[in-house]
Parts: structure tokens; sequence; C-alpha cells
């Protein structure tokens, strides 16, 4: 049988993504919150009141992604949504006391799993590589 390795980057990139993603799930356990979602919640505690439309720039999702992470987690009850004052076209979110719970209970297993993700690459390495990873996303 043979077998063939993919070692493209984006190969390389999606299923580094993949890895992390089930064993944060795997670690967390029945929470039902995944990594982006989390990722949401942090991004909203550090810029309360913020539009979607600058969580999208802070976050690099695209709309609709993010028009769905905010749904779910509108309906959990871990962020709330409500028209600007300012602006009656955009939305601004802000963390509920729910959701600040959440984010703390799951920041630190992320946490965690990121440190096991990268125990495999020597420390000295570590920095580099997530310097590198920053370039990759950083727009030219």
């Amino acid at each position: 049988m043979a077998t063939t390795t993919n070692k493209t980057l984006l190969h390389l990139l999606h299923r580094a993504m993949q890895v992390g993603t089930e064993r944060f799930a795997r670690e967390l356990g029945d929470n039902d919150l995944t990594d982006r979602q989390l990722l949401l919640l942090k991004t909203i505690a550090e810029n309360d009141g913020a539009s979607q439309t600058a969580i999208v720039n802070i976050t690099g999702m695209d709309r609709s992604t993010l028009a769905d992470v905010v749904k779910r987690l509108v309906k959990r009850r871990l962020i709330s949504r409500k028209r600007s004052k300012s602006d009656g076209r955009a939305y601004e979110l802000s963390l509920t006391d729910d959701g600040s719970k959440a984010m703390e209970h799951a920041d630190p297993i992320l946490t965690a799993v990121e440190k096991q993700m990268l125990a495999n690459i020597p420390a000295k390495q570590r920095a580099d590589l997530l310097a590198m990873l920053e370039a990759l996303v950083t727009p030219s």
C-alpha cells in the first residue's frame, strides 16, 4: 500500500488547526465551547461594546462566520448584542457574566493545549514559530 505525505504549507497549517481543535474539545469536555468561540469571547472582553465590524477586523474572521458564532453565543447568553446608539446599522457586543465565567474556565485549557502542542518544538524556536505564523497572517 502506497502512502503519501502532504507537506504543503496549507495542508500542514490545516492539520495543525485540526489537531489543536480536537485536543481543545477533548480537554474542555462537555462545555460545548469551541476554540473559535473562545477567541470571540476573549476579543469581546478586551473590546467591550465594539461593533461586529470591529471584531471582524480584530479577529480576521469573515463576516458570515462571525455572524453565525455571535448568533450561537447570544442564544447561549454568553454575549449580548444590541444596536449601537451612535450607528443604528451597527451592533455592539458585550460579554455577559456567564460568558465571562465560560472564558475564565476555558482559557487555561486552551493555554495548556497550546503548551502541549509546542512541547515538541525546542523552547528557543517557539517564539520564532509564533512570529513566522504572525507574519503569514499579517497583510503586507
